[in-house]
């Protein structure tokens, strides 16, 4: 297999924040911010590499929303090259992630950052669609390529 990016720049990660206990505490009404959700798609691995999307800037604090209010959060990820083959396995990756940590109640948007993948329009409206995503979702080959983007390296 030939990789889209053999030779990626790698950057350095940013230490894990410190949780107070109030944020731990359940009783605490305690509302999501920006490092919050970076915190939880920053570890998530990258499907060609034994690398992080932060450790590729494939994901970046400034590039994250977050509405309290309007209960939704939206993220920009930028591909390390603008032709990225695995840039929807890298949306629907982020995009599952957030839907398994986040309260149902909320809305997320992943999209690829304007002008950084030749084919940014199709891959954003691929991430946009609920009944594509749900149909990549019940493919088992997807979802174990995804799961192992998920999970926790040791």
């Amino acid at each position: 297999m030939s990789l889209d990016n053999a030779n990626p720049v790698i950057f350095e990660a940013t230490q894990a924040r410190d949780v107070s206990p109030e944020e731990l505490d359940d009783d605490v009404v305690d509302p999501f911010d920006c490092r919050e959700i970076f915190d939880l798609i920053r570890l998530i691995n990258d499907p060609e590499h034994p690398l992080t999307l932060e450790e590729l800037n494939v994901v970046e604090g400034s590039k994250i929303q977050v509405n309290n209010d309007a209960e939704s959060v939206s993220v920009e990820f930028t591909p390390t090259i603008p032709h990225c083959s695995m840039a929807t396995l890298i949306g629907l990756s982020i995009r599952v992630k957030l839907l398994r940590s986040l309260p149902p109640r909320f809305k997320v948007d992943v999209f690829i950052s304007p002008g950084t993948h030749v084919s940014e329009e199709a891959v954003n409206k691929q991430l946009a669609d609920k009944e594509r995503v749900a149909a990549a979702l019940e493919n088992s080959h997807l979802i174990d390529v995804v799961n192992q983007c998920l999970a926790t390296r040791r």
